[in-house]
């Protein structure tokens, strides 16, 4: 069982000249974020890259030495550009080989040719293992401690459901929201510094809001022990209850970080 102080760590690479262009939006980021919090892995890092062989190689041997995990997104189509792939062979030093199930699988759909395009779907590094697609086309893949996925959120989603599992998850980080209204963050930050300091295990946050309603911040306290957090967001409602401010309003315990 994983103890409060466990700590596993991830990267997401996101892939493709169309996200660095503002031509398409990526949505995958949030996706994968909240899917390796709740199996217990921290997303760290996160970096956009273009389709640029040699970027793409350098910026995956720097993540996967530092994190424990490292997902990427895109570059796995049929088409010239899909060269993820090719990048990650030559990033772990193995060849690119045709695996014989997505072969079958290629050849097994009805009036699909199976040309020079579509057999470039079918190539993974040698030792790589097969990240099963539910939604459409062939799988992704993973090496190490890589997984490469698809860019299509809707498949990238599908994709994502066979990485969990394979996952050494640590303690999940849980998170208390204490809403202020009224007050402007002047008025918070010593309050909010001095007992970020006094716990330095925890995460502590302010995000203001300001609309029709009114303004105000909400002050986040995330981190994995549960009674730790769940004392301090008590701590910080006390503090600054003592100086004053109104109009303060805690979420209850357990609440998603």
């Amino acid at each position: 069982m994983s103890s409060s102080t466990d700590r596993v760590t991830a990267a997401v690479m996101i892939i493709g000249d169309e996200i660095l262009s503002g031509r398409t939006q990526d949505t995958n980021l949030n996706v994968i974020a909240k899917y390796l919090g709740a199996h217990g892995v921290d997303l760290a890092e996160a970096r956009v890259v273009g389709d640029i062989k040699d970027e793409i190689i350098a910026a995956l041997n720097v993540l996967r030495g530092r994190y424990d995990y490292v997902i990427t997104t895109g570059g796995i189509g049929p088409t010239h550009d899909d060269i993820t792939a090719d990048c990650v062979a030559e990033a772990f030093g193995v060849a690119l080989y045709e695996h014989p199930e997505i072969i079958a699988m290629l050849k097994a759909r009805p009036g699909l040719e199976l040309n020079a395009a579509r057999r470039r779907m079918a190539r993974i590094p040698e030792g790589g293992e097969l990240v099963r697609n539910p939604v459409s086309g062939p799988p992704g893949f993973m090496i190490g401690n890589v997984f490469v996925l698809a860019g299509v959120p809707s498949i990238m989603r599908g994709m994502l459901e066979d990485v969990g599992h394979r996952l050494r998850g640590g303690a999940v980080v849980v998170s208390r929201n204490v809403r202020v209204d009224g007050t402007g963050e002047g008025v918070l930050a010593e309050p909010l510094e001095a007992i970020a300091k006094a716990h330095p295990d925890l995460s502590l946050g302010s995000y203001p809001f300001f609309g029709p309603g009114g303004y105000g911040s909400n002050l986040v306290i995330r981190g994995r022990d549960p009674a730790e957090v769940e004392a301090t967001a008590a701590e910080l409602v006390a503090a600054l209850t003592a100086l004053g401010v109104a109009n303060i309003t805690a979420d209850e315990p357990g609440a998603p970080a």
